[in-house]
């Protein structure tokens, strides 16, 4: 299995985290890949991560387009999730599929356990992005309406 597709999906989750940090970490030079399957899914998941982006910044938007009232800011982010949650599917799907049939060729039997094991992990992690990245949303905005009423 490679290494350079389990740090890709990795690289996903640090991509959909943008309301912890406003500018993303720059990603590390990789090798060419070898095999053109992999580096297609590689550019997936690179646009998987900027689809998170984007869908956070929406949420954001949408947070503020709100002003305070948080039953038409849950209705919102609720749209948004679902707008974005078959994405996060697809791409997580296509990434099961893809690392099965890679840990199908490893050598041993353990490997291919350990292998399975981090798919079995790693998957529902991807497909929960769009709620982790609400969830993070959620919380900046939370952070920011207490700030200005925290005691200085």
């Amino acid at each position: 299995m490679s290494l350079r597709i389990i740090l890709a999906a990795s690289a996903v989750l640090a991509f959909a985290a943008p309301a912890v940090a406003q500018e993303a970490p720059a990603a590390p030079p990789a090798a060419e890949a070898a095999d053109p399957a992999e580096a297609a899914l590689e550019a997936k998941g690179e646009a998987f991560g900027e689809r998170m982006q984007l869908m956070a910044g929406e949420m954001q938007a949408a947070i503020t387009a709100a002003d305070g009232d948080s039953a038409r800011a849950g209705a919102a982010l609720d749209a948004i999730q679902a707008q974005y949650q078959p994405e996060a599917d697809a791409f997580a799907d296509e990434l099961k599929a893809f690392l099965e049939a890679q840990a199908a060729n490893a050598p041993t039997e353990e490997e291919r356990a350990q292998a399975a094991a981090g798919i079995s992990a790693a998957i529902p992690v991807i497909k929960g992005v769009p709620a982790m990245v609400r969830g993070q949303v959620e919380q900046a905005a939370a952070a920011a309406a207490a700030a200005p009423a925290a005691p200085q």
